[in-house]
């Protein structure tokens, strides 16, 4: 059976992939997208033996290893403001429609429209238009950018961390095994 990692929007796991299949090769590994949404019920229910994911997650059953930590962009059409800085804060964004909600909770003071529920790309097509602004992981607004809209660090949002993270009842030498290939770890290496 393919031992089956997940993960999230943005994440990378072909490095770690790759090494994996050229130290067991006798071991399938299949690379699972899945959305921040639901990127917990999939590792929880079994559907993904790990997964990376986007911090944060209800770590009650599970294990963690945090990875990396991603910058937050405002993601905005060509012809925005934002477009001639170099980075933003919060409150240069004030008085804009945020077209999907940010995972922080914050929200500018301005009225907001009721958008519906859409994904990442979607958010960008919508800010595309010209209609508002999205706050991305820098990872998650590089994947979905297009010629016609501009993404600039906003430096007072915290970071996002993603993550590894699987089932604290599922830790097995394949589980381990992974984390040593993420961590770097050579085939000789002890944990």
């Amino acid at each position: 059976m393919a031992f089956r990692v997940g993960f999230v929007t943005g994440a990378t796991p072909d490095k770690w992939a790759g090494v994996w299949r050229e130290r067991y090769p006798r071991e399938p590994l299949d690379l699972v997208p899945v959305t921040e949404a639901e990127q917990e019920a999939v590792l929880r229910s079994g559907e993904v033996d790990m997964a990376l994911v986007r911090l944060p997650v209800d770590r009650d059953g599970l294990l963690c290893i945090p990875l990396y930590d991603e910058v937050p962009v405002v993601v905005a059409g060509l012809e925005h403001l934002v477009a001639a800085a170099d980075d933003v804060r919060l409150d240069d964004l004030v008085d804009e429609q945020l077209v999907r909600p940010h995972v922080s909770g914050w929200r500018p003071t301005a009225d907001q429209l009721a958008w519906p529920p859409m994904t990442e790309r979607e958010a960008v097509e919508t800010v595309a238009a010209g209609t508002g602004i999205v706050i991305l992981p820098m990872s998650v607004a590089r994947l979905h950018h297009r010629k016609d809209v501009v993404h600039r660090p906003v430096v007072d949002l915290p970071v996002t961390t993603v993550a590894l993270a699987w089932r604290a009842d599922h830790d097995d030498e394949r589980s381990q095994r992974f984390v040593g290939v993420v961590r770097g770890r050579t085939p000789r290496s002890s944990r």
